[in-house]
């Protein structure tokens, strides 16, 4: 019996070294990493690491770049940051032994897969990686359309492209909710082309891109398409009667901005004491001139010619001024501007005294 009693004590005794050598042996261990991140810029992240029998080991927190080339850069060990930041601390609780990275104010720069890793020996490491994806709203980007000069007849394709995480998506739209010349009032793509251009394509498009972040982002892509003029008369007769002046006006549509000329008889009419004319830019492809005929003789009735021209060809309309025994008005509108000097005076004055007459009468009426 002493003897057994002897052995289960051998026994024991060589159990209790193993265990003891055994635990001596154990190497650290991360037993926890926290999950992948995404967040928003301006957000505060926190990374958790929790490493197991890793006191006589050092613990560090890095970061790789997105590249790569995957550059590795030194954030924290052991419970000191090494960078210069302000953004940037290091928390330890010693209850789990768990290292916490806490960074302020997420920017886009903050992007990568951040690394724990314990060093266990000169060329050995274990490790554990966190990637974190921040959300970053909508940048168009430089190479984006930005204004096009097309003709009529060609074809045109505007380009938008943008930046961003998630990636944003592309769409257009056209100014006051016009349709597109597909004929849609919205289109989804980087790219939107314009087969046959027609002068009604002109105007502004919006491409717009929106990945859920922010406001989303949109410019304004002008397309300015050349086109030949259209020609049009304000009225295509126009009566008036002799030694009064009459108005002939026309519009006119083109772009780029043509000449502009009026004929009478097949000569050019110019400004003299005869004719006045007078040319009114609306936008950059609508004009509006007019042709002030100063008190007519007869000669001056006929057929006028209102003319204009660019680059891509020329439109004419034909107004026709007539004799009328009516007075129009306007703008033959003060009677004594228009008689000779010894009739103007003596009717303007007669016009005048009916003028007051007229208005006593009611006075006295009421």
């Amino acid at each position: 019996m002493f003897i057994i009693k002897i052995l289960i004590f051998i026994l024991f005794l060589s159990s209790f070294d193993s265990f003891i050598m055994i635990k001596a042996q154990r190497n650290p261990t991360i037993s926890f990493i926290s999950k992948d991140k995404v967040v928003n810029i301006g957000d505060n992240l926190e990374l958790k690491c929790q490493a197991q029998d890793a006191e006589s080991y050092p613990v560090a927190w890095t970061k790789l770049s997105p590249s790569a080339d995957q550059e590795q850069v030194f954030i924290s060990k052991g419970q000191s940051i090494i960078i210069p930041s302000n953004r940037h601390q290091i928390l330890y609780d010693d209850r789990d032994s768990t290292y916490t990275l806490i960074i302020e104010k997420i920017q886009e720069i903050d992007v990568g897969i951040y690394r724990c890793e314990i060093t266990t020996a000169v060329n050995t490491k274990i490790w554990a990686d966190v990637p974190v994806i921040v959300r970053i709203p909508p940048v168009i980007a430089d190479n984006s359309t930005r204004s096009v000069i097309t003709a009529v007849g060609e074809r045109v394709t505007l380009k938008c492209y943008a930046s961003g995480y998630p990636t944003p998506m592309i769409s257009w739209r056209r100014e006051k909710n016009r349709l597109l010349p597909n004929q849609m009032a919205f289109y989804k793509g980087n790219n939107l082309t314009i087969e046959h251009v027609t002068k009604d394509d002109r105007g502004t498009y919006y491409c717009v891109a929106d990945n859920g972040v922010g406001q989303g982002a949109r410019r304004n892509i002008g397309v300015e398409v050349e086109f030949p003029p259209f020609v049009r008369a304000g009225r295509s007769l126009v009566k008036q009667a002799l030694q009064y002046d009459a108005d002939l006006h026309c519009h006119i549509e083109a772009f780029p901005s043509p000449s502009i000329q009026w004929y009478k008889d097949g000569q050019i009419i110019n400004d003299n004491q005869h004719y006045q004319i007078n040319t009114f830019v609306r936008t950059d492809e609508f004009i509006d001139t007019t042709l002030r005929v100063r008190r007519i003789e007869k000669r001056q009735f006929g057929i006028y010619i209102c003319q204009a021209n660019n680059k891509l060809g020329t439109n004419q309309t034909m107004i026709e001024l007539s004799e009328s025994v009516n007075i129009v008005c306007p703008p033959a509108c003060d009677v004594g501007f228009y008689l000779s000097d010894a009739t103007a005076t003596n009717d303007y004055y007669h016009y005048r005294f009916l003028s007051i007459f007229i208005i006593m009468a009611i006075m006295v009426s009421r």
